[in-house]
C-alpha cells in the first residue's frame, strides 16, 4: 500500500503560517483552518496492515475511525491546551485543531475486523487481511 501526498503549495502555506503566527493573527482565513496532520507510519506482513498514528495530545475517545468504499479515514481534534500568560516569553509550536487522514484499501483488507488502541500518544490501527482463495484444480472423470 503506497501512500503519496502531493502538496503543491505546502511550502507557501506552511510560510503563511509563520507569518500568522509571528503577526499573532491570521493574514488569510483560507489558507490556514487550524487542521494538522499527524504523520503515520505503514508497516505490511503476511496477516495485516499496521498503521501507526502519532496524536500525542489527543483524546483516544476524540479519534473517529471508519471504512467505506475501499477508504479508510481517521479524523480527530487536538483541543486547545489552557495558557498562563504572564511575565516572560510565550512560544507555541504545538498544533491545535481538527485532524483527518485518508487512505485507499486494497482489496485483500479485511475491513469488517478492523481493531485499534491508544497508548503514549501512539494510535495503532490493525487492518488484517483476507484469506487468499488458492485456485483449485478440478479433476475431468471419463464417461
Amino acid at each position: 500500500m503506497t501512500v503519496i501526498r502531493y502538496e503543491p503549495w505546502g511550502l507557501v502555506n506552511r510560510l503563511q503560517k509563520d507569518m500568522d503566527r509571528l503577526f499573532g493573527a491570521p493574514l488569510s482565513t483560507a489558507t490556514d483552518s487550524g487542521a494538522w496532520l499527524p504523520p503515520v507510519d505503514i508497516h505490511e506482513d503476511a496477516q495485516q496492515f499496521l498503521l501507526h498514528v502519532d496524536v500525542p495530545g489527543v483524546d483516544p475517545k476524540a479519534v473517529e475511525i471508519s471504512t467505506e468504499q475501499g477508504v479508510l479515514t481517521i479524523r480527530g481534534q487536538r483541543a486547545e491546551s489552557t495558557q498562563q500568560e504572564g511575565t516572560g516569553y510565550r512560544r507555541v509550536e504545538r498544533t491545535k485543531g481538527e485532524f483527518q487522514r485518508r487512505f485507499s484499501l486494497p482489496e485483500t483488507a479485511d475491513t469488517q475486523n478492523i481493531r485499534a488502541k491508544a497508548a503514549n500518544g501512539v494510535l495503532e490501527i490493525a487492518i488484517p487481511k483476507l484469506a487468499q482463495l488458492q485456485p483449485q484444480r478440478v479433476t475431468v472423470e471419463a464417461a
